[in-house]
Formats: C-alpha cells, sequence, structure tokens
C-alpha cells in the first residue's frame, strides 16, 4: 500500500463514525447525535486539509483481485469539499427534524456510512474501485429512503433498489467487456486509450452508463427520484437530489470525457437523453402539487442540463472550454442550491406535517429566515443573473450557440446527418433548453406564491416550533452562498470551474466569458420571460382554482396512465422477467440434468406453467397439486447443487469462447 493514506481516511472515519454514534445512541440520544455532527465536521476539516495534497494517490493492492486506487485532483476536491459541507448541514439539520422519528440509531448508522461511501466514489481513481464504492452507496442509501417505514417509503424504497440492483449488474458487465478490450479500467489509462474506431467500445461503454444513468435519473430510469424524495425525509432528499445523482454523473462524465472524449456519436447518445430528461422534468415539476416531488422532479429536469453539457464537450472536440466550465458550475451550483430548497421543504413539514400544496399554503407569511433561504434557491435554480445558477446555465447555453455557429461554417460533426441538419437539430435543442429552463421559473414561482403569498388554509394548525437557531444559521449560511457565487463569478465561479476542468480533460487556454454582457444575460432573460408567460397563462388559469381573495388551491391534471413506473417498469421486472427467468433457469436445468432424468422418468410427463406471480425466478409447487414438474426431478439440495454447478460450468465455458 502506497501513496496518501489521507484519502483513506475519508473513507473510513465516517463509517467508524456510524459506528460510534449507533453504540452510543443505545445510551443518549443526545450524545448521538451530536457525535453525528462532530462526525461531519472533522471529515470537512480532514477534506479542507488536503488542499495542498492535489495530485496525490494513494494504492491498495489485491483488493477483490484488481486492488483499489484514490486520486484527489481538482475536481474531487471540489467536490469532496462540497460533500463534507452538505453532510454536515444536513446533519445539523436532521437533529431538530428527526426528533419525533422511530430508528434514529438506524438512520445516522446508514447516513454516515454513505457518507464515507460516496467519498469513495468521489475519489476513486479506476472504475473498478468507483463500482465497489458506488454499490455500498446504493445499498447504504436505501436505508435513507425507507427510513419512515410508511407503505409509500416501502414502495419507493422497493423502485429505488430494484434499479440501483439492475443497474449495477449491467454495469459489472460492462465493466468486464470493458476490461477485456482495454486491460484497464484505470480513469486516467483510459482518457489516453485512443482508437480511430471506437464502435466496438460502444457496447461495454454503453453498459457501463446504465448503471450511472439510474443513479442519476436520467431518462427512462429516472423513475425512482420523485417517488423516493417526496417518502424520504428532508435531509435525506436533500443527499439524494444534491449528491447522490452526482455520483451517477460522475461515472457518465469518466466516460464521456475520457474514454469516448471527443466522441459525436457518443454525443449524440447523450443529447438525446439529456433533452428528454430535461423538459419531462420540468413539465413534471409544473403539473406537482406536492412541494418535495416538484424538487424531485426539478432535480431530474436539472440533472438533464448538465447532461447536454457533458455532450456538448463530445461535440465541441478541442474547443470544449465553455462546455466543460459550464458542466462543472452547474453540478456545483444545483448540489448547493438542492440543498437549500429540500431543507425549506423540511421546514415546512416539521412544523405541518403535510407536503401538498393546498394543506401548506401560506405557511412561509411572515417568516423572514424560510422566505429568505427559499428566495434565494429558488432565483439560482431559475437561472437569474447574479446567482450561482445563472453561471452555469448560461456557459452550457453558449457552448451549444457556439456549436451551431461552427456547423455554419464547417462541416458536421455526425456522420449520419449533414451540417445543415445537425445545425437545424441544435437549433432545436437550444430553443428546448430555453424553454426548459422558462418552465423552471414557472415552478418556482408556482412554489413561492403558494408558501408566501396565498391565504393558509383554514385547516392548517401548526403544531410545532418555526425553525430552531442552529438549524435557521444552516439555511442562512448555505442560502447566503448561492449570491455570493453569482455576485463574483470570476472569483469564485471561474476559479472553481478552472480547478476541475482537467478531471474533463478541458483545454489548458480558457475563454475569457462576460458574463453580464448583453449576449449572456440574453438566453437568462428570454427563459425567466417564457416562465412568467407559462405561469400566468396556464398555471394561474388551468392548474390553479382561486375561490375567494387568496383562497387558492392547486389541482393535479397529470394523467395517471402516463406514470411509466407503473405502466412499463413495475409489471416488466415483477411479472415479465421473473417468467422469462424461471423459462431460462428450468431450461439449464433440463440441459443439465435431462438425459439422466429422462432414462428414469416418462418424458411425457415434462410440462412447462406460468410461474406463481411472486416468484422469484423458480419453478414452485404446492404439494397438494401435482401440476408441476417437481414430480419429474429429484428436489434434494444435493441434486440441485450439483445441477447448479453444471449449470454454470456451462456459463463459464460459454463466457471463455
Amino acid at each position: 500500500m502506497k501513496g496518501n493514506y489521507a484519502l483513506l481516511f475519508l473513507i473510513l472515519w465516517p463509517m467508524a463514525g456510524g459506528l460510534i454514534s449507533y453504540c452510543l445512541g443505545r445510551k443518549s440520544r443526545i450524545v448521538r447525535d451530536y457525535t453525528a455532527d462532530v462526525v461531519c465536521l472533522i471529515e470537512l476539516a480532514a477534506v479542507l486539509s488536503l488542499w495542498g495534497s492535489l495530485g496525490s494517490e494513494l494504492i491498495i493492492p489485491g483488493v477483490c483481485g484488481l486492488g483499489m486506487k484514490l486520486s484527489l485532483d481538482g475536481f474531487r476536491f471540489i467536490y469532496a469539499v462540497i460533500i463534507a459541507f452538505m453532510w454536515s448541514a444536513t446533519t445539523i439539520f436532521s437533529r431538530e427534524y428527526l426528533r419525533h422519528h422511530r430508528n434514529r440509531n438506524r438512520y445516522y448508522l446508514y447516513v454516515l456510512m454513505t457518507l464515507g461511501s460516496i467519498m469513495g466514489v468521489f475519489i476513486s481513481g479506476d472504475l473498478y474501485t468507483t463500482f465497489m464504492f458506488f454499490e455500498m452507496m446504493s445499498l447504504f442509501s436505501y436505508i435513507m429512503v425507507v427510513q419512515d417505514e410508511t407503505p409509500e417509503a416501502q414502495r419507493a424504497a422497493q423502485t429505488y433498489l430494484a434499479i440501483a440492483i439492475i443497474g449495477g449488474l449491467v454495469t459489472l458487465t460492462g465493466l468486464i467487456l470493458l476490461y477485456n478490450y482495454t486491460g484497464t479500467l484505470d480513469i486516467e489509462a483510459l482518457a489516453k486509450f485512443n482508437l480511430q474506431d471506437k464502435s466496438p467500445l460502444y457496447v461495454p461503454g454503453f453498459l457501463v452508463f446504465v448503471g450511472f444513468a439510474a443513479k442519476a435519473a436520467i431518462f427512462p430510469s429516472h423513475i425512482w427520484l420523485p417517488t423516493a424524495h417526496t417518502a424520504a425525509p428532508a435531509p435525506s432528499s436533500a443527499l439524494l437530489s444534491g449528491l447522490l445523482t452526482k455520483s451517477g454523473l460522475f461515472g457518465i462524465i469518466v466516460l464521456s470525457s475520457g474514454l469516448f472524449l471527443h466522441d459525436p456519436k457518443w454525443g449524440f447518445m447523450l443529447l438525446v437523453l439529456a433533452v428528454i430528461t430535461m423538459v419531462l422534468g420540468a413539465v413534471l415539476a409544473v403539473f406537482s402539487v406536492n412541494i418535495k416531488r416538484t424538487l424531485a422532479c426539478s432535480s431530474m429536469s436539472q440533472l438533464g442540463f448538465i447532461l447536454t453539457g457533458v455532450s456538448m464537450q463530445c461535440f465541441l472536440g478541442i474547443d470544449n472550454d465553455l462546455a466543460v466550465r459550464g458542466t462543472i458550475l452547474y453540478m456545483v451550483g444545483h448540489s448547493l442550491i438542492k440543498l437549500v430548497l429540500f431543507l425549506c421543504a423540511g421546514v415546512v413539514h416539521m412544523n405541518t406535517h403535510k407536503l401538498n400544496l393546498n394543506d401548506i399554503r401560506g405557511f412561509g407569511k411572515g417568516k423572514r429566515v424560510l422566505m429568505f433561504a427559499f428566495l434565494m434557491g429558488g432565483l439560482g435554480l431559475m437561472g437569474a443573473p447574479l446567482w450561482n445558477g445563472y453561471l452555469g446555465k448560461t456557459l452550457i447555453h453558449e457552448a451549444i450557440v457556439e456549436h451551431i455557429h461552427a456547423l455554419g461554417h464547417a462541416s458536421g460533426t455526425l456522420p449520419f446527418m449533414s451540417a445543415a441538419a445537425e445545425r437545424f437539430m441544435f437549433s432545436v435543442c437550444e430553443w428546448l433548453f430555453l424553454i426548459s429552463g422558462g418552465l423552471t421559473t414557472a415552478y418556482v414561482i408556482k412554489l413561492f406564491y403558494a408558501l408566501f403569498i396565498a391565504e393558509p388554509s383554514p385547516e392548517m394548525h401548526q403544531k410545532e416550533i418555526y425553525i430552531s437557531r442552529s438549524n435557521a444559521a444552516v439555511l442562512v449560511l448555505s442560502a447566503a452562498m448561492l449570491p455570493l457565487i453569482g455576485f463574483l463569478p470570476a472569483d469564485i465561479g471561474d476559479r472553481i470551474a478552472i480547478l476541475g476542468s482537467n478531471f474533463m480533460n478541458g483545454p489548458e487556454h480558457h475563454h475569457a466569458v462576460h458574463y453580464f454582457s448583453f449576449e449572456n444575460l440574453e438566453g437568462s432573460l428570454i427563459s425567466i420571460s417564457i416562465g412568467i408567460a407559462v405561469y400566468f397563462l396556464f398555471i394561474r388559469r388551468v392548474l390553479q382554482i382561486e375561490k375567494v381573495k387568496g383562497q387558492v388551491r392547486y389541482v393535479d391534471l397529470w394523467p395517471s396512465w402516463l406514470n411509466i413506473e407503473n405502466g412499463i417498469f413495475r409489471p416488466v421486472i415483477g411479472l415479465i422477467l421473473p417468467f422469462t427467468g424461471s423459462l431460462f433457469a428450468k431450461t439449464v436445468d433440463l440441459i443439465t440434468a435431462g438425459p439422466v432424468t429422462l432414462l428414469l422418468s416418462n418424458a411425457s410427463r415434462i410440462r412447462f406453467i406460468r410461474p406463481p406471480e411472486d416468484t422469484d425466478f423458480g419453478f414452485y409447487q404446492d404439494e397438494a397439486k401435482q401440476e408441476t414438474i417437481g414430480t419429474l426431478l429429484p428436489s434434494s439440495l444435493a441434486y440441485g447443487l450439483m445441477t447448479f454447478a453444471l449449470g454454470l460450468l456451462f456459463v463459464i465455458g460459454f463466457l471463455m469462447m
């Protein structure tokens, strides 16, 4: 083991802290809560102390065969700081938020375990290490979703875990194929693996992409995000939205800015998925009448914006400076914004125990701390000038415009599309980008009006204290960072972006960006104008019913049949896959055991049946009903293990061919 051992401390310390807080919590809840705070603050201090160690790494050979590699560069350092800061803020906030919740010992244990895991993802130096910590993070964070153990939370956690496991298995398959072809999973080495024809890498690359895209809530694997964010406690939602989705983007960026560096065909796939995710998420947020679901759908849309920036890096080639810096600033900005907005939603829920806009409307009247924090987060999310969200959104928009102009003077970058057709495609994408930004403005105004302007519901009774001093300090500090970055784009924003650009293989020379020139302000002003129009012409007239002056009611008009989780994913996972899996398993069983069995039995007795509804990839029988092939084949454990081993050898032999 060689290198900087402090990198390993960033992973092991919060995991050990989780165990310590769990043990202390069995004696004293107060000691446990403050111990968890201290663990996160020490993690933050440890990360900040590594500022002078950029470029260091740690290699631990022999871990799971391929070893483990940890690295620290500018981008990894930026996100390590954000992770530690957001975990500290949400852990402090949880003291008050969870004071009436059950299973808090379990909650703090797994939250701190998740902290160590996600830190491992972001400081990983190879995709094998990334995958190990990525899967640990997915399993530990399951508790963050199911914490309340309500039927809604259990269903949301079930979806979250199913997507995570399926995505992880697909990614593992891709990693095996990728290693078989390239001989390495080292992130730096993959970036240098240059091929004139990258078509052999598309299949393993796409398989690796699937698992990361699932965590990043990219369409069509976004289904877990609205339900999980709504069901999870607000501090967990802030981490799920602001950070765990970014772990998926981390893997996508490794592929797109490394293995498929400057590959427009890969960029085209990303762009299609990005635009669908961006537009669909914004539309869902406009229709939602639940504050946390609105913010969750908003996260889906914002992740589409970020993925657009990643795709533009592929199209712009060596001139991708704007796209690289825009991607970094949008990621950082969105993480901090969602921290603020989900904690604001947490304050509302602590006091009202409600999330529906009809139940919480008017709650924020006269609450200056809450209004300040929500306003800062809302303006940042809208991309309003002088707020942090404006910087990343402007740079990505300008990257699209830059490519459109380049297509007017050169040939197209896609071999299957003419330059004129590609130019038209990107012009459409630019307008969808601006319209999606407008929809963001519309649902932010909708939430602000519902919380701070509309008259309170007569049924709403505030039973809890408004907010503690510690939580007010967390909110104000987090919210104040958003305009600070936006007011100082060159001094803070550009420095953050340039520090992290090497990770995305950005150019050494950077464009001078005049953020507040009319050309750059124009895109933001167009989006805000579209948003104001959508709010007054659609939301106020269609989705918002005013009974008497100030007394409004929001209606949910989104068609239930458009829910692809219930319409597609659950039927496929719950019915088709089990039946297909059981049929495949029984076929393999027959192939391996058939010759022996047919010598002993009458072949005419073999009959396939539809498996029970809740089968787990196998045929089960009721001894009272001899309608299965169980009467034909022995059912001993030894026989089952033998046939399984033969089938496994058959599969391994097939893979080695």
